[in-house]
């Protein structure tokens, strides 16, 4: 019998890849992104929904719980990113990015717990490097995602005795349409798009920004129980070696 994921935020670029990279495992693939649409190949059942909001998320799970009696991954790739000064970013800015990038994996692993617990499955939250190292600009989408990566090893203690893994990835620079719009609005370093993506590849260890689905093949191995059984509560840094080096080199 395949195993099931639901992935969450699956219109992006890490999100789509990640689809990908389950379907071609052999995993039966649910997928659900705020942008109707936008379902991505290769899922077996796209759901549109907005998983910051509860009652979505309580339908949404309600309607994969008609279909499957358990879930074998859950992946929380939702996310958004404001790039502004904190003394710049309103309150209403700063609630978005916390219920799109924190909020939205407290609901979804609240309300598909049942499933998981079924499965003995898996939790994957798609963390970011800018948890552990951050730049300016960019004070609440650092913070979302540090509170992700505690929320990882909060949750991955609780749901323990139920056989229930959680793990988070954290990108580095990873060439999706969120880093191509963030670059885009700082072209007001005379940099084109293609020099600020050089320019952020040759600060890594590796010399180049990622592909989202290097992000994908790291967030199927902590979601399958064949590669990482014995993996929970852990932070997988996948960023070509970029939070290797010191600032000051």
């Amino acid at each position: 019998m395949s195993k099931v994921v639901l992935v969450t935020g699956a219109a992006g670029g890490i999100g789509s890849a990640t689809v990908t990279a389950f379907a071609e495992a052999g995993w039966r693939v649910l997928a659900t992104d705020r942008r109707a649409d936008a379902p991505p190949p290769g899922a077996d059942r796209f759901y549109p929904a907005d998983v910051s909001d509860e009652k979505a998320v309580q339908d949404l799970l309600e309607r994969v719980k008609g279909e499957d009696d358990h879930l074998d991954a859950l992946v929380n790739n939702a996310a958004i990113q404001i790039s502004k000064p904190l003394v710049e970013t309103e309150v209403a800015e700063w609630d978005s990015v916390m219920a799109s990038n924190l909020r939205s994996a407290y609901l979804t692993a609240r309300y598909s717990y049942p499933l998981l617990r079924a499965a003995r499955g898996a939790v994957v939250n798609v963390s970011s490097v800018h948890a552990v190292a951050t730049s300016a600009d960019i004070a609440a989408y650092a913070a979302s995602k540090g509170g992700l990566l505690a929320l990882t090893r909060a949750i991955a203690i609780e749901f323990a005795t139920d056989g229930i893994r959680v793990n988070a990835v954290l990108p580095g620079a990873v060439d999706t349409m969120m880093l191509r719009e963030g670059l885009s609005r700082g072209e007001r370093s005379g940099l084109s798009l293609a020099e600020g993506l050089a320019e952020l590849g040759r600060r890594t260890a590796l010399g180049r920004v990622g592909n989202p689905s290097e992000i994908a093949q790291g967030i199927l191995f902590l979601a399958d129980p064949a590669r990482s059984s014995f993996i929970t509560g852990q932070a997988l840094i996948i960023d070509g070696g970029a939070t290797t080096r010191l600032s000051t080199e």
